[in-house]
């Protein structure tokens, strides 16, 4: 019989405060049965192993990104979505180290993962939007230009990759700065295919 209390969703929130303050190498289900003061077995009735659970999360912080970025952009337009979209991203990297690395976990035949991760999408190509970027292959290019910007940033500075003495606030406005250039002439400049 499953421990009072313990359900999938309550598991993954577990070992998302976990790899969150331990980071994902300290992810096995020996510690997150200790946090729960529970044999390893028990929660095989919750989860279906370790790459289970690391599935789940991957969905878990992609949903959680998409929430974020959602309420972030909702009522704003242009550079005023970009840079809320982008402190939203930024926040959500910040607090949540160890979930944020899941993000790039994701497996293409994992249908609740690339649902969740569609969020993000939405949100970018909505964004997009009130840049004049138009659907398909150049919403697509300016989506991986966006998220590998934001991501070398967060990565960079979660992995104390800034250790200058300027406020690393004010690199990521400067960041935030070239965005909104670069997706104000998105459509004018169109790269050659390669």
């Amino acid at each position: 019989m499953p421990r009072a209390g313990l359900s999938p969703e309550v598991v993954v929130a577990e070992a998302a405060a976990l790899v969150d303050a331990e980071g994902a190498g300290a992810l096995t289900l020996a510690a997150v049965a200790k946090r729960f003061g529970v044999a390893v077995p028990s929660l095989y009735k919750h989860v279906g192993g370790l790459e289970d659970l690391h599935s789940r999360l991957a969905v878990l912080a992609a949903r959680d990104l998409g929430t974020a970025l959602r309420r972030a952009a909702t009522g704003r337009a242009g550079r005023d979505a970009l840079a809320a979209v982008a402190a939203a991203y930024r926040d959500y990297a910040r607090a949540h180290p160890g979930c944020y690395g899941y993000l790039l976990r994701a497996r293409p035949e994992d249908a609740e993962h690339a649902a969740a991760s569609q969020e993000v999408l939405d949100v970018l190509y909505a964004l997009f939007d009130g840049y004049g970027i138009r659907p398909g292959a150049p919403a697509v290019d300016a989506a991986r230009f966006v998220r590998s910007t934001l991501h070398g940033f967060v990565a960079l500075e979660n992995a104390g990759g800034f250790a200058m003495a300027r406020p690393v606030g004010r690199s990521f406005a400067r960041a935030v700065d070239g965005l909104d250039t670069a997706l104000s002439g998105w459509e004018a400049d169109v790269p050659a295919a390669g």
